[in-house]
């Protein structure tokens, strides 16, 4: 096995690095026995990567570089242009041809943990190849990082999407971005998305997304604690001395978001009886003491939305009330995003202080939880692709919602 090798740095993991030079992740752990199951790279160390070998296809009887490229998943023209050797001829029987390597007009990339930076780089080509979808900033969070914020779309309905409220839960934060991706490309070859047709979403509802929250809880989450931190003594102490975050939920304050909201908030700090900042169920001093979650309150009650969504992980459930207090379409609408989905609508009591709590309190209009994917926190990546699969039909069948209910001023 011819290798190369690497120095790490700050921020990478053995799914980043494998994604970046192009190879399996399973390749790199093969060619590192080194690491233990579940260790992580640290920066400064040296590691082996296995040099990528180019794929190869060989034709047969009526093969042409049309029919191979739609086989393999490609343009006609990147076929030709990895076998320069083949001019304007098609190939013969028996002849091999060289493939292109993943497809090139792909931005978000799911094969790897998905933290603040690669978030701020895909928002930056999505906006360059699709100037249709804007791209702006809600607020910062306690570190300074910008919570980013993403619309698409031009109708009447205002709906809004949010993601990663909880740092270990980062892999909704890749599920908004690969839906809006999907979705703004969908639009723009006047397609489909999830069996719904994107144009004509696009002309009911203005769609805003939050893909992620709390960004340095995040980050945290997927590169642990570094001595360079500048919350590193505290963070340490409220981790109980381990420097491996990958079960935190709260931002670097250690203050729960999803507890940060004012309603019910007493009773939910109450209820938990969580008496500092810590991993978990710290809803903080006061309700909106975070500049992350006055920064979304502020977002929404600026935008004015007629209904929210915020994903979390894991259980495949959808929450949709808040003390009676949700409007009549309520039900319906979540009945309906779980046939489209396969999870399951739950009318959830002993819960308070949430985002969609405070929606439904706030507004009396719909607002839902939704509880991505199976298992532990944080989701295998191996399961991404099963889990997107539910995710963007559900999310596609709340936005055709907007055209089949009435819109509550």
């Amino acid at each position: 096995m011819n290798l190369l090798t690497y120095v790490v740095r700050e921020g990478d993991t053995s799914r980043r690095i494998a994604m970046n030079f192009g190879v399996s992740h399973a390749a790199l752990r093969a060619a590192n026995p080194q690491w233990l199951e579940g260790e992580s790279p640290v920066p400064g160390e040296l590691v082996h990567v296995p040099a990528r070998l180019p794929r190869r296809y060989v034709c047969r009887t009526g093969d042409t570089i049309a029919s191979v490229a739609m086989f393999c998943g490609c343009s006609a023209e990147r076929l030709r242009a990895c076998n320069p050797e083949l001019g304007e001829d098609e190939p013969e029987a028996g002849q091999q041809l060289e493939l292109p390597a993943g497809r090139a007009d792909t931005i978000v990339h799911t094969s790897a943990e998905y933290g603040p930076d690669q978030l701020a780089k895909d928002l930056i080509r999505i906006k360059r190849s699709f100037p249709f979808v804007s791209v702006d900033s809600i607020g910062r969070s306690v570190l300074g990082k910008p919570i980013h914020a993403l619309r698409i779309g031009e109708g009447p309905f205002r709906w809004h999407f949010n993601g990663s409220c909880h740092a270990n839960e980062w892999i909704t934060s890749l599920l908004l971005m690969k839906f809006a991706e999907d979705y703004a490309r969908a639009c723009r070859r006047r397609g489909a998305l999830g069996g719904q047709n994107a144009a004509s979403l696009f002309r009911k509802t203005s769609l805003w997304i939050v893909p992620m929250l709390n960004p340095d809880g995040a980050e945290l989450a997927q590169t642990g604690l570094f001595a360079s931190h500048p919350y590193y003594s505290e963070l340490l102490a409220m981790n109980r001395g381990s420097a491996r975050f990958h079960r935190w939920k709260a931002n670097v304050h250690g203050v729960d978001l999803n507890d940060q909201f004012p309603a019910g908030w007493e009773e939910e700090k109450a209820r938990r009886s969580v008496a500092g900042p810590g991993p978990r169920d710290y809803g903080g001093p006061s309700p909106l003491s975070e500049p992350e979650a006055r920064a979304i309150a502020e977002f929404t009650e600026r935008m004015d939305f007629h209904a929210v969504l915020s994903l979390h992980s894991q259980g495949e459930e959808i929450y949709w009330n808040y003390r009676d207090e949700e409007p009549p379409e309520s039900e319906r609408w979540a009945n309906r995003l779980a046939n489209a989905s396969g999870y399951n609508a739950v009318k959830l009591s002993g819960s308070d202080a949430g985002y969609k709590d405070w929606f439904i309190h706030a507004f009396r209009r719909p607002g839902f939880t939704v509880e991505v994917g199976w298992g532990r926190n944080p989701l295998p990546l191996d399961a991404f692709s099963e889990i997107y699969d539910d995710v963007v039909k559900l999310l596609t069948e709340a936005l055709a919602l907007a055209g089949d209910e009435t819109v509550h001023e």
